[in-house]
């Protein structure tokens, strides 16, 4: 079995794979000062409660954008796996070339859904990833990373509007609106939210398209691009699983 570990600012996700096949999968919050052995126990809990056996794990590769939490990742999976991690990082073979004027600038969660993108599609395709920021990511259809846009995720949009709105209410409000002309203030602010999102993410595909002169296929990941997709015509697939299927690819490509 294969343990698949993307750690992301707010969430990480895992994913069990047997062969090509992903058999289970979690979603936890990134914690930063977690120790390995916290790790350890958190582990053997999901493992336990989802039928799992630890000791059936031979192999992890791990991507993180959070430094302080892979020591942590990797110092589970040598204590608790008997294990030495793969990491997506500088020097690791990902069959992708990346023309970015600093390569070792990407996050390593971009790329590869850029890996498990072009894999699926073989064609030019923007990867729209609704984490903590939301990215845009090209791969042209030679399979190459193009680069992409960085903006600030849904999550952080909120933050700032319920800081600096003191009257707001900080409630959930995550959910497709009913009107785009609200009658209450929760209301309004999911409408404002999902459809400003859904416009911005709009936006920034047409102009992609634009600059380069042709259309493209356009998938998305991430927990809350099923809600946004459904009201963005421009997202022509949502793929949850997009980062743990690419991390799968990856781990294959550096095998001996």
């Amino acid at each position: 079995m294969l343990l698949a570990m993307d750690i992301g600012n707010t969430n990480t996700v895992l994913g069990i794979f047997v062969g090509e096949q992903l058999v289970q999968d979690w979603r936890i919050r990134t914690e930063v000062n977690a120790t390995t052995d916290e790790y350890g126990i958190l582990m053997r809990s999901l493992f336990a409660a989802n039928d799992q056996a630890p000791e059936k794990v031979k192999h992890v590769i791990i991507s993180c954008v959070v430094p302080p939490v892979l020591n942590s990742a990797e110092g589970f999976c040598r204590k608790y796996l008997h294990i030495d991690p793969l990491i997506v990082g500088p020097g690791i073979r990902t069959g992708m070339p990346i023309f970015y004027d600093n390569p070792k600038e990407v996050g390593a969660d971009r790329i590869v859904n850029a890996v498990a993108a072009f894999e699926a599609y073989r064609s030019a395709t923007i990867v729209v990833d609704f984490g903590t920021a939301t990215t845009f990511d090209y791969v042209s259809e030679r399979g190459e990373y193009m680069g992409g846009v960085i903006c600030p995720g849904i999550m952080i949009s909120c933050e700032a509007l319920f800081q600096k709105a003191s009257k707001l209410p900080r409630v959930e409000i995550f959910a497709r609106p009913r009107s785009i002309l609200a009658k209450n203030t929760i209301a309004s602010m999911n409408a404002g939210i999902v459809y400003g999102y859904a416009g911005l993410v709009e936006g920034i595909i047409r102009r992609t398209k634009q600059e380069l002169k042709r259309d493209l296929k356009v998938v998305a990941t991430g927990g809350l691009a099923p809600l946004i997709a459904s009201e963005c015509p421009a997202i022509d697939e949502v793929d949850e699983y997009l980062t743990l299927k690419g991390l799968r690819i990856i781990f294959e490509r550096n095998q001996k």
